[in-house]
Protein backbone atom coordinates (compact mmCIF):
# COMPACT_ATOMS: atom_id res chain seq x y z
CA UNK A 1 0.00 0.00 0.00
CA UNK A 2 0.87 3.57 -0.87
CA UNK A 3 0.17 5.85 2.43
CA UNK A 4 -1.19 9.07 1.33
CA UNK A 5 0.41 11.44 3.57
CA UNK A 6 -0.65 14.37 1.14
CA UNK A 7 -4.33 14.83 2.65
CA UNK A 8 -2.84 14.41 6.46
CA UNK A 9 -5.23 15.93 8.60
CA UNK A 10 -8.17 16.26 5.69
CA UNK A 11 -10.99 14.85 4.85
CA UNK A 12 -11.81 13.53 1.81
CA UNK A 13 -14.52 12.12 -0.47
CA UNK A 14 -14.28 8.91 -2.30
CA UNK A 15 -16.92 7.82 -4.65
CA UNK A 16 -16.92 4.92 -6.47
CA UNK A 17 -15.97 1.72 -3.99
CA UNK A 18 -14.88 -1.11 -6.24
CA UNK A 19 -11.07 -1.97 -6.57
CA UNK A 20 -9.63 1.16 -7.02
CA UNK A 21 -11.83 3.18 -5.00
CA UNK A 22 -11.41 0.83 -1.75
CA UNK A 23 -7.76 0.84 -2.20
CA UNK A 24 -7.92 4.53 -2.83
CA UNK A 25 -9.87 4.98 1.12
CA UNK A 26 -7.11 2.85 2.68
CA UNK A 27 -4.42 4.64 1.06
CA UNK A 28 -5.95 7.61 2.55
CA UNK A 29 -6.72 6.44 6.06
CA UNK A 30 -3.06 5.02 6.07
CA UNK A 31 -1.42 8.63 5.42
CA UNK A 32 -3.86 10.38 8.05
CA UNK A 33 -6.21 11.51 6.02
CA UNK A 34 -10.00 11.24 7.17
CA UNK A 35 -11.80 9.87 4.27
CA UNK A 36 -16.08 9.90 3.40
CA UNK A 37 -16.94 6.83 1.28
CA UNK A 38 -19.74 6.77 -1.23
CA UNK A 39 -21.15 4.92 -4.36
CA UNK A 40 -24.60 4.49 -5.97
CA UNK A 41 -24.20 1.03 -5.81
CA UNK A 42 -25.59 -0.36 -1.99
CA UNK A 43 -23.78 -3.13 -1.77
CA UNK A 44 -20.35 -1.48 -2.31
CA UNK A 45 -21.11 1.35 -0.21
CA UNK A 46 -22.11 -1.96 2.81
CA UNK A 47 -18.94 -3.39 1.64
CA UNK A 48 -16.80 0.31 2.47
CA UNK A 49 -18.76 0.40 6.05
CA UNK A 50 -17.90 -3.41 6.79
CA UNK A 51 -14.10 -2.05 6.43
CA UNK A 52 -14.65 0.45 8.79
CA UNK A 53 -14.86 3.81 6.49
CA UNK A 54 -17.56 6.46 7.30
CA UNK A 55 -20.48 6.79 4.10
CA UNK A 56 -22.23 9.08 3.12
CA UNK A 57 -24.95 10.29 0.64
CA UNK A 58 -22.59 12.97 -1.02
CA UNK A 59 -26.11 14.73 -1.83
CA UNK A 60 -27.07 15.38 1.59
CA UNK A 61 -23.28 16.62 3.22
CA UNK A 62 -21.59 19.97 3.35
CA UNK A 63 -19.01 19.90 0.99
CA UNK A 64 -17.49 22.40 2.86
CA UNK A 65 -14.52 20.69 4.39
CA UNK A 66 -13.54 18.12 2.13
CA UNK A 67 -10.38 18.79 0.50
CA UNK A 68 -10.79 16.80 -2.55
CA UNK A 69 -13.11 14.40 -4.41
CA UNK A 70 -11.19 11.33 -5.42
CA UNK A 71 -13.40 9.71 -8.34
CA UNK A 72 -13.15 5.97 -9.84
CA UNK A 73 -12.38 6.14 -13.40
CA UNK A 74 -15.78 4.51 -14.43
CA UNK A 75 -17.45 7.65 -13.51
CA UNK A 76 -18.21 9.88 -16.11
CA UNK A 77 -16.20 13.64 -15.44
CA UNK A 78 -17.75 15.57 -18.35
CA UNK A 79 -18.85 12.98 -20.98
CA UNK A 80 -21.84 12.51 -21.77
CA UNK A 81 -22.59 14.72 -18.46
CA UNK A 82 -21.09 15.19 -15.87
CA UNK A 83 -21.25 12.86 -12.47
CA UNK A 84 -23.88 14.53 -9.94
CA UNK A 85 -21.05 14.66 -7.54
CA UNK A 86 -18.33 15.89 -9.88
CA UNK A 87 -20.78 18.94 -10.08
CA UNK A 88 -21.19 18.74 -6.11
CA UNK A 89 -17.68 19.20 -6.11
CA UNK A 90 -17.44 21.73 -9.07
CA UNK A 91 -20.47 23.85 -7.08
CA UNK A 92 -17.82 23.93 -4.17
CA UNK A 93 -15.02 24.55 -5.42
CA UNK A 94 -13.36 21.40 -4.27
CA UNK A 95 -10.94 19.57 -6.95
CA UNK A 96 -11.67 16.25 -8.62
CA UNK A 97 -8.71 13.74 -8.83
CA UNK A 98 -8.13 10.26 -9.35
CA UNK A 99 -6.12 7.03 -7.74
CA UNK A 100 -3.39 7.96 -9.89
CA UNK A 101 -2.95 11.24 -9.39
CA UNK A 102 -2.83 10.66 -5.10
CA UNK A 103 0.26 8.03 -6.67
CA UNK A 104 2.12 10.63 -8.44
CA UNK A 105 2.02 13.30 -5.31
CA UNK A 106 3.27 10.98 -3.08
CA UNK A 107 6.04 10.23 -5.61
CA UNK A 108 7.15 14.02 -5.90
CA UNK A 109 6.79 14.04 -2.00
CA UNK A 110 8.87 11.29 -1.24
CA UNK A 111 10.82 9.87 -4.38
CA UNK A 112 10.48 12.34 -7.63
CA UNK A 113 13.57 10.68 -9.33
CA UNK A 114 12.12 7.49 -8.62
CA UNK A 115 11.28 5.33 -12.47
CA UNK A 116 7.48 5.65 -13.45
CA UNK A 117 6.72 4.42 -16.60
CA UNK A 118 3.24 5.10 -17.99
CA UNK A 119 1.31 3.77 -20.30
CA UNK A 120 -1.62 4.62 -22.86
CA UNK A 121 -2.92 4.12 -26.67
CA UNK A 122 -6.18 3.09 -28.05
CA UNK A 123 -4.83 -0.88 -28.11
CA UNK A 124 -1.86 -2.53 -26.75
CA UNK A 125 -1.79 -0.91 -23.38
CA UNK A 126 -1.83 -4.27 -21.63
CA UNK A 127 0.93 -6.15 -23.97
CA UNK A 128 3.30 -2.91 -23.90
CA UNK A 129 2.46 -2.44 -19.82
CA UNK A 130 3.52 -6.47 -18.88
CA UNK A 131 6.10 -6.27 -21.48
CA UNK A 132 8.04 -3.26 -20.15
CA UNK A 133 7.11 -4.91 -16.48
CA UNK A 134 8.80 -8.05 -17.74
CA UNK A 135 11.74 -6.69 -18.84
CA UNK A 136 12.48 -3.82 -15.79
CA UNK A 137 12.52 -7.72 -13.47
CA UNK A 138 14.94 -9.06 -16.54
CA UNK A 139 16.94 -6.07 -15.95
CA UNK A 140 16.91 -6.31 -11.77
CA UNK A 141 14.07 -3.93 -10.97
CA UNK A 142 11.68 -3.89 -7.87
CA UNK A 143 8.56 -3.63 -10.17
CA UNK A 144 5.28 -3.11 -9.53
CA UNK A 145 3.28 -2.71 -12.20
CA UNK A 146 -0.74 -2.01 -12.02
CA UNK A 147 -2.97 0.76 -12.83
CA UNK A 148 -5.86 -0.09 -15.78
CA UNK A 149 -4.16 -3.54 -16.03
CA UNK A 150 -5.30 -4.76 -12.97
CA UNK A 151 -3.75 -3.78 -9.60
CA UNK A 152 -4.99 -0.70 -8.46
CA UNK A 153 -1.99 1.90 -7.71
CA UNK A 154 -2.57 2.57 -4.17
CA UNK A 155 -2.02 -1.31 -3.65
CA UNK A 156 1.30 -1.32 -4.85
CA UNK A 157 4.49 -0.64 -3.09
CA UNK A 158 5.57 2.79 -2.51
CA UNK A 159 7.67 5.22 -4.89
CA UNK A 160 11.59 4.47 -3.61
CA UNK A 161 15.01 4.34 -5.62
CA UNK A 162 15.52 0.81 -7.18
CA UNK A 163 11.97 0.68 -7.66
CA UNK A 164 10.18 1.20 -10.70
CA UNK A 165 5.84 1.71 -11.28
CA UNK A 166 5.10 0.69 -14.60
CA UNK A 167 1.52 2.33 -15.13
CA UNK A 168 -0.94 1.48 -17.80
CA UNK A 169 -3.59 4.41 -17.75
CA UNK A 170 -6.85 4.59 -19.83
CA UNK A 171 -8.04 8.22 -20.99
CA UNK A 172 -10.78 8.11 -17.92
CA UNK A 173 -7.73 7.50 -15.34
CA UNK A 174 -5.94 10.74 -17.23
CA UNK A 175 -8.22 12.78 -16.97
CA UNK A 176 -8.00 12.50 -13.35
CA UNK A 177 -4.84 12.99 -12.83
CA UNK A 178 -3.82 16.98 -13.74
CA UNK A 179 -0.16 16.73 -12.36
CA UNK A 180 0.80 13.64 -13.90
CA UNK A 181 4.24 13.66 -14.84
CA UNK A 182 6.32 9.96 -15.92
CA UNK A 183 10.00 9.77 -16.20
CA UNK A 184 8.67 7.71 -19.34
CA UNK A 185 5.25 8.26 -21.26
CA UNK A 186 4.19 6.12 -23.87
CA UNK A 187 1.64 7.45 -26.17
CA UNK A 188 1.47 3.85 -28.68
CA UNK A 189 -2.06 4.86 -30.85
CA UNK A 190 -4.85 6.64 -31.11
CA UNK A 191 -8.15 5.50 -33.12
CA UNK A 192 -11.91 6.37 -32.29
CA UNK A 193 -12.77 4.71 -29.10
CA UNK A 194 -14.61 6.08 -25.98
CA UNK A 195 -16.65 8.74 -27.64
CA UNK A 196 -19.42 8.50 -25.29
CA UNK A 197 -17.32 9.50 -22.45
CA UNK A 198 -15.14 12.03 -24.43
CA UNK A 199 -17.55 13.96 -26.59
CA UNK A 200 -15.14 13.91 -30.04
CA UNK A 201 -12.23 11.81 -31.38
CA UNK A 202 -10.51 15.19 -31.04
CA UNK A 203 -11.02 15.61 -27.33
CA UNK A 204 -10.07 11.96 -26.52
CA UNK A 205 -6.74 12.30 -28.32
CA UNK A 206 -6.37 15.19 -26.64
CA UNK A 207 -6.80 13.44 -23.36
CA UNK A 208 -4.17 10.87 -24.35
CA UNK A 209 -1.53 13.61 -25.34
CA UNK A 210 -1.74 14.28 -21.79
CA UNK A 211 0.24 11.68 -20.58
CA UNK A 212 3.28 12.18 -22.74
CA UNK A 213 3.10 16.22 -22.62
CA UNK A 214 3.43 16.24 -18.59
CA UNK A 215 6.92 13.45 -18.92
CA UNK A 216 8.70 15.50 -16.17
CA UNK A 217 11.95 17.29 -17.28
CA UNK A 218 15.03 15.06 -18.44
CA UNK A 219 12.43 12.27 -18.93
CA UNK A 220 11.44 10.58 -22.44
CA UNK A 221 8.09 10.69 -24.51
CA UNK A 222 7.52 7.71 -26.67
CA UNK A 223 4.94 8.42 -29.39
CA UNK A 224 3.71 5.85 -31.80
CA UNK A 225 3.54 7.98 -35.07
CA UNK A 226 1.88 5.50 -37.50
CA UNK A 227 -1.47 7.41 -37.40
CA UNK A 228 -1.99 10.98 -37.72
CA UNK A 229 -3.22 12.28 -34.38
CA UNK A 230 0.29 10.43 -32.79
CA UNK A 231 2.42 12.08 -35.44
CA UNK A 232 0.86 15.49 -34.52
CA UNK A 233 1.29 14.86 -31.41
CA UNK A 234 4.76 14.03 -31.55
CA UNK A 235 5.67 16.95 -33.86
CA UNK A 236 3.59 19.01 -30.57
CA UNK A 237 6.25 17.83 -28.12
CA UNK A 238 9.06 18.07 -29.93
CA UNK A 239 7.82 21.72 -30.67
CA UNK A 240 7.60 22.30 -26.58
CA UNK A 241 11.25 21.13 -26.17
CA UNK A 242 10.43 17.48 -24.87
CA UNK A 243 12.79 14.12 -25.27
CA UNK A 244 10.63 12.79 -28.00
CA UNK A 245 11.15 9.47 -29.54
CA UNK A 246 9.07 8.29 -32.28
CA UNK A 247 8.09 4.75 -33.27
CA UNK A 248 7.40 3.25 -36.63
CA UNK A 249 5.96 -0.15 -37.41
CA UNK A 250 5.90 0.92 -40.83
CA UNK A 251 8.04 3.22 -42.22
CA UNK A 252 11.84 3.58 -41.53
CA UNK A 253 12.68 6.91 -39.33
CA UNK A 254 15.02 9.30 -40.11
CA UNK A 255 15.39 9.60 -36.05
CA UNK A 256 13.57 7.34 -33.86
CA UNK A 257 12.53 3.68 -33.37
CA UNK A 258 11.56 1.62 -35.92
CA UNK A 259 10.72 -2.39 -37.31
CA UNK A 260 12.10 -3.92 -40.48
CA UNK A 261 12.36 -7.53 -41.89
CA UNK A 262 11.45 -8.38 -37.66
CA UNK A 263 14.61 -6.24 -36.24
CA UNK A 264 14.03 -3.67 -33.97
CA UNK A 265 16.49 -0.66 -35.08
CA UNK A 266 17.26 2.72 -34.03
CA UNK A 267 18.15 5.68 -36.02
CA UNK A 268 19.86 8.81 -35.04
CA UNK A 269 21.90 11.39 -36.10
CA UNK A 270 22.37 9.54 -39.70
CA UNK A 271 23.21 6.20 -38.18
CA UNK A 272 21.02 3.14 -37.47
CA UNK A 273 21.79 0.29 -35.87
CA UNK A 274 19.85 -2.95 -34.83
CA UNK A 275 18.84 -2.89 -31.30
CA UNK A 276 16.90 -6.36 -30.90
CA UNK A 277 15.21 -9.01 -32.83
CA UNK A 278 11.62 -10.12 -32.82
CA UNK A 279 11.82 -12.82 -35.42
CA UNK A 280 11.04 -16.46 -34.47
CA UNK A 281 8.93 -14.99 -30.47
CA UNK A 282 6.28 -16.68 -30.73
CA UNK A 283 4.05 -14.28 -27.95
CA UNK A 284 5.21 -11.24 -29.69
CA UNK A 285 3.83 -12.10 -33.25
CA UNK A 286 1.60 -9.39 -35.76
CA UNK A 287 2.38 -5.96 -36.48
CA UNK A 288 0.62 -4.79 -33.64
CA UNK A 289 2.38 -6.77 -31.44
CA UNK A 290 6.04 -5.71 -33.20
CA UNK A 291 4.70 -1.98 -32.33
CA UNK A 292 4.49 -2.82 -28.56
CA UNK A 293 7.55 -4.27 -28.47
CA UNK A 294 9.44 -1.20 -30.33
CA UNK A 295 7.72 0.89 -27.72
CA UNK A 296 8.47 -1.62 -24.65
CA UNK A 297 12.22 -1.17 -26.36
CA UNK A 298 12.25 2.25 -25.95
CA UNK A 299 11.50 2.50 -22.78
CA UNK A 300 13.93 0.07 -21.88
CA UNK A 301 16.38 2.23 -23.47
CA UNK A 302 15.84 5.50 -21.89
CA UNK A 303 16.06 3.46 -18.94
CA UNK A 304 19.68 2.25 -19.45
CA UNK A 305 19.23 -1.40 -19.72
CA UNK A 306 21.54 -2.97 -21.96
CA UNK A 307 20.55 -4.57 -25.29
CA UNK A 308 21.57 -8.13 -24.26
CA UNK A 309 18.84 -7.64 -21.40
CA UNK A 310 16.33 -6.34 -23.75
CA UNK A 311 17.00 -8.94 -26.27
CA UNK A 312 16.76 -11.77 -23.46
CA UNK A 313 13.66 -10.10 -21.76
CA UNK A 314 11.87 -9.96 -25.12
CA UNK A 315 12.57 -13.97 -25.67
CA UNK A 316 11.80 -15.03 -22.59
CA UNK A 317 8.12 -12.59 -22.37
CA UNK A 318 4.89 -15.27 -22.13
CA UNK A 319 2.51 -12.67 -23.57
CA UNK A 320 -0.68 -11.95 -21.95
CA UNK A 321 -3.29 -14.72 -21.09
CA UNK A 322 -6.05 -14.42 -24.03
CA UNK A 323 -4.27 -12.01 -26.49
CA UNK A 324 -2.79 -14.43 -29.02
CA UNK A 325 -1.75 -16.55 -26.10
CA UNK A 326 -0.05 -20.00 -27.23
CA UNK A 327 -1.96 -22.28 -25.21
CA UNK A 328 -0.57 -25.81 -26.39
CA UNK A 329 0.97 -27.61 -29.87
CA UNK A 330 0.77 -30.99 -30.88
CA UNK A 331 2.66 -31.79 -34.07
CA UNK A 332 2.64 -29.28 -36.54
CA UNK A 333 -0.59 -27.41 -34.96
CA UNK A 334 -0.23 -24.58 -32.80
CA UNK A 335 -3.38 -23.89 -30.28
CA UNK A 336 -3.72 -20.03 -29.96
CA UNK A 337 -5.94 -18.43 -27.56
CA UNK A 338 -6.82 -14.68 -28.55
CA UNK A 339 -10.72 -14.75 -26.64
CA UNK A 340 -9.63 -10.80 -26.67
CA UNK A 341 -10.64 -10.53 -29.49
CA UNK A 342 -13.78 -8.75 -28.98
CA UNK A 343 -14.18 -6.84 -32.68
CA UNK A 344 -13.51 -7.64 -36.22
CA UNK A 345 -10.74 -5.31 -35.58
CA UNK A 346 -8.96 -7.03 -32.86
CA UNK A 347 -9.54 -10.35 -34.88
CA UNK A 348 -7.75 -8.74 -37.89
CA UNK A 349 -4.26 -8.24 -35.88
CA UNK A 350 -4.72 -12.31 -34.98
CA UNK A 351 -5.47 -13.23 -38.29
CA UNK A 352 -2.57 -11.20 -39.67
CA UNK A 353 -0.42 -12.98 -37.76
CA UNK A 354 -1.08 -16.81 -39.49
CA UNK A 355 -0.57 -18.24 -42.53
CA UNK A 356 -2.98 -21.57 -42.57
CA UNK A 357 -5.74 -20.80 -39.84
CA UNK A 358 -8.62 -22.80 -38.47
CA UNK A 359 -10.28 -20.35 -37.43
CA UNK A 360 -13.09 -20.22 -34.19
CA UNK A 361 -15.06 -17.14 -34.54
CA UNK A 362 -18.67 -16.21 -32.98
CA UNK A 363 -20.56 -15.21 -29.89
CA UNK A 364 -22.53 -12.11 -29.19
CA UNK A 365 -22.19 -10.33 -32.44
CA UNK A 366 -21.12 -6.47 -32.58
CA UNK A 367 -22.09 -4.29 -35.48
CA UNK A 368 -20.30 -4.65 -38.81
CA UNK A 369 -19.99 -8.17 -38.10
CA UNK A 370 -16.64 -9.78 -39.49
CA UNK A 371 -17.20 -8.07 -43.27
CA UNK A 372 -14.26 -5.87 -42.82
CA UNK A 373 -12.24 -9.17 -42.11
CA UNK A 374 -12.68 -10.00 -45.92
CA UNK A 375 -9.02 -9.68 -47.19
CA UNK A 376 -8.08 -12.03 -44.36
CA UNK A 377 -10.23 -14.83 -45.62
CA UNK A 378 -7.70 -16.53 -48.06
CA UNK A 379 -5.94 -17.24 -44.74
CA UNK A 380 -7.91 -19.29 -43.27
CA UNK A 381 -8.71 -23.28 -44.11
CA UNK A 382 -11.51 -23.39 -42.57
CA UNK A 383 -13.93 -21.65 -40.02
CA UNK A 384 -15.66 -22.98 -36.73
CA UNK A 385 -18.84 -20.36 -35.89
CA UNK A 386 -19.95 -20.79 -32.31
CA UNK A 387 -23.06 -19.05 -30.40
CA UNK A 388 -25.29 -16.24 -31.38
CA UNK A 389 -23.41 -14.81 -34.85
CA UNK A 390 -23.25 -18.28 -36.30
CA UNK A 391 -25.63 -17.46 -39.24
CA UNK A 392 -24.03 -14.23 -39.70
CA UNK A 393 -20.95 -15.44 -40.12
CA UNK A 394 -21.50 -17.97 -42.22
CA UNK A 395 -23.49 -15.85 -44.64
CA UNK A 396 -20.68 -13.57 -44.51
CA UNK A 397 -17.72 -16.30 -45.15
CA UNK A 398 -19.90 -17.54 -47.89
CA UNK A 399 -17.26 -19.92 -49.90
CA UNK A 400 -14.92 -19.79 -47.13
CA UNK A 401 -14.83 -23.27 -45.86
CA UNK A 402 -16.80 -23.49 -42.96
CA UNK A 403 -19.21 -25.39 -40.21
CA UNK A 404 -21.77 -24.26 -37.71
CA UNK A 405 -20.30 -26.24 -34.44
CA UNK A 406 -22.34 -23.78 -32.29
CA UNK A 407 -20.36 -24.38 -28.91
CA UNK A 408 -16.51 -24.07 -28.44
CA UNK A 409 -16.15 -27.67 -27.68
CA UNK A 410 -17.31 -29.24 -30.40
CA UNK A 411 -15.90 -26.35 -32.45
CA UNK A 412 -11.50 -27.15 -30.75
CA UNK A 413 -12.29 -31.34 -31.64
CA UNK A 414 -13.20 -30.37 -35.14
CA UNK A 415 -10.75 -27.98 -35.61
CA UNK A 416 -8.00 -29.78 -33.77
CA UNK A 417 -8.74 -32.81 -36.45
CA UNK A 418 -8.84 -31.09 -39.40
CA UNK A 419 -5.53 -29.08 -38.59
CA UNK A 420 -3.89 -32.46 -38.07
CA UNK A 421 -5.18 -33.99 -41.40
CA UNK A 422 -4.43 -31.20 -43.09
CA UNK A 423 -0.55 -31.95 -43.27
CA UNK A 424 -0.06 -28.03 -43.34
CA UNK A 425 3.47 -27.00 -41.90
CA UNK A 426 2.29 -24.77 -39.51
CA UNK A 427 -1.10 -25.40 -38.78
CA UNK A 428 -3.21 -22.68 -36.16
CA UNK A 429 -6.02 -23.26 -34.10
CA UNK A 430 -6.92 -19.37 -33.69
CA UNK A 431 -9.74 -18.56 -30.99
CA UNK A 432 -10.16 -15.23 -32.00
CA UNK A 433 -14.04 -14.96 -31.94
CA UNK A 434 -14.76 -11.24 -33.29
CA UNK A 435 -17.81 -11.11 -31.09
CA UNK A 436 -17.99 -10.43 -27.31
CA UNK A 437 -18.48 -13.39 -25.07
CA UNK A 438 -21.96 -12.67 -23.55
CA UNK A 439 -23.87 -15.21 -25.01
CA UNK A 440 -22.42 -18.15 -23.90
CA UNK A 441 -19.98 -16.52 -21.00
CA UNK A 442 -20.19 -14.33 -18.38
CA UNK A 443 -16.52 -12.25 -20.06
CA UNK A 444 -13.89 -13.38 -22.64
CA UNK A 445 -11.28 -14.57 -19.38
CA UNK A 446 -13.45 -17.56 -18.42
CA UNK A 447 -13.94 -18.10 -22.70
CA UNK A 448 -10.12 -18.36 -22.92
CA UNK A 449 -9.55 -20.34 -20.00
CA UNK A 450 -12.60 -22.69 -21.07
CA UNK A 451 -10.51 -23.00 -24.78
CA UNK A 452 -7.18 -23.27 -23.01
CA UNK A 453 -8.81 -26.46 -20.96
CA UNK A 454 -10.32 -28.08 -23.81
CA UNK A 455 -7.11 -27.60 -25.66
CA UNK A 456 -5.05 -28.92 -23.00
CA UNK A 457 -7.76 -31.96 -22.34
CA UNK A 458 -6.43 -33.02 -25.77
CA UNK A 459 -4.44 -35.99 -26.52
CA UNK A 460 -0.71 -35.61 -27.34
CA UNK A 461 -0.98 -31.66 -26.63
CA UNK A 462 2.20 -30.22 -25.57
CA UNK A 463 2.89 -27.05 -23.50
CA UNK A 464 4.62 -24.63 -25.31
CA UNK A 465 8.18 -23.18 -24.15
Amino acid sequence: MIPVTSFAGKTVAVFGLGGSGLASCHALKAGGADVVAADDNAENVAKAAQAGFITADLRNVSWANFAALVLAPGVPLTHPVPHWSVLKAREAGVEVIGDIELFCRERRRHAPNAPFVAITGTNGKSTTTALIAHLTKVAGYDTQMGGNIGTAIMSLEPPRMGRVHVIEMSSYQIDLTPSLDPSVGILLNVSEDHIDRHGTIEHYAAVKERLVAGVQAGGTSIVGVDDGYCRDVADRLERSGKNVVRISVRNPLASGIYVEHGNIVRASGGARSEVAVLGGIGSLRGLHNAQNAACAAAAALAMGISQEVLQNGLRSFPGLAHRMEQVGRRGNVLFVNDSKGTNADATAHALSSFADIFWIAGGKPKAGGITSLTGYFPRIRKAYLIGEAAQEFSGTLGTVPHEISQTLDVAVEHAARDAEASGLADAVVLLSPACASFDQYRNFEIRGAKFRELVQALPGVKPVV
